[in-house]
C-alpha cells in the first residue's frame, strides 16, 4: 500500500473516532498526478451533498498543465464511491452534534485509489496541549533509556 498524500494535521486537530475507507470519482490526468504525490488533503472536508458524499477542498494540481484543458479545476469537488449503507451510516453518525469527516490519506489499494477518511470530533485547545505534554514525556523517557 503506497500513500500519495497524507493530512498530517487531522490527527492534531481532532479526535478520530473511526475510520473508513472509499474510492474517488477522478479523471486520467488526475489519476497521474496523484500517484506523482502532487494532491494535498491540507484543509479539506468530506461533506454529505444530496444524498452522496464527496471530498471538498482538496487540491490536484494538473498532470500537465500547458496541456491541460480551460476548463480543468484544481479544487473540484470529487465525488466518493460507497455503498448505500455505508452512507445511510455516515449520514445517522453526522447528524450528531459536532461530528465531522475529516480525510487522513491518499492510497493505492490493488492498483484503485482509495480515500480514507475519519468520523471525528474537534479537539480544544487544551486537550492540543495536553498531547504535546504526552508526546514531550515519551520523548523525555525514551532519551533517558536509551542512554542508560
Amino acid at each position: 500500500m503506497k500513500v500519495f498524500a497524507e493530512n498530517k494535521k487531522a490527527h492534531f486537530n481532532y479526535e478520530i473516532l473511526e475510520k473508513l475507507q472509499a474510492g474517488l470519482v477522478l479523471i486520467g490526468s488526475e489519476v497521474k498526478s496523484i500517484k506523482a504525490g502532487r494532491m494535498t488533503l491540507d484543509g479539506s472536508y468530506v461533506i454529505l451533498k444530496e444524498g452522496a458524499p464527496h471530498l471538498v477542498g482538496s487540491r490536484v494540481p494538473a498532470w500537465q498543465p500547458k496541456n491541460a484543458p480551460d476548463s480543468y479545476d484544481a479544487e473540484r469537488t470529487r465525488k466518493l464511491l460507497l455503498n448505500k449503507g455505508e452512507i445511510d451510516y455516515l449520514l445517522g453518525k453526522t447528524s450528531h452534534k459536532g461530528l465531522v469527516l475529516i480525510p487522513l490519506k491518499i492510497y493505492d489499494s490493488h492498483g484503485r485509489i482509495k480515500l480514507e477518511f475519519g468520523l471525528g470530533r474537534g479537539k480544544k485547545k487544551y486537550d492540543k496541549r495536553e498531547d504535546i505534554k504526552k508526546r514531550e514525556a515519551q520523548r523525555e523517557i525514551a532519551r533517558r533509556l536509551g542512554r542508560n
